[in-house]
């Protein structure tokens, strides 16, 4: 196997990962008006649910990208994604399309984690 070769399903496991950088700075710039979302949504205390959202996409983010316990990390993040979904359910209705805010893209990020670790 050539050294500079990348299997693509290397590259959609660090790209699923990579995508919870912004993910976490948004919630560690903005805790306050995160965790009023996540009050609306139902899940209290939402300060602690912000927290640990936070570190449990920081732990599937790394493993993704590092090749960590990939399918542990996988599965972490389809948790905190499958979590996003019902939040969003929770709060905008049962919409579907992004113009609606509906669940969609985290419903995608969820199955591309899982398929960038089959092996």
């Amino acid at each position: 196997m050539d050294f500079l070769s990348v299997e693509p399903s290397s590259v959609l496991r660090v790209l699923c990962g990579l995508w919870f950088i912004p993910h976490c700075i948004g919630k560690m710039r903005n805790v306050g008006p995160a965790s009023a979302t996540f009050a609306k949504a139902g899940f209290h205390p939402a300060g602690a649910f912000v927290i640990i959202t936070i570190i449990a996409e920081l732990i599937a983010g790394s493993g993704l990208v590092l090749n960590i316990f990939p399918k542990l990390a996988a599965g972490l993040a389809v948790a905190v994604l499958l979590g996003a979904s019902y939040a969003v359910l929770r709060i905008n209705g049962w919409n579907w399309r992004w113009q609606k805010q509906g669940p969609e893209f985290m419903i995608f990020w969820s199955a591309a984690c899982v398929l960038a670790v089959l092996d």
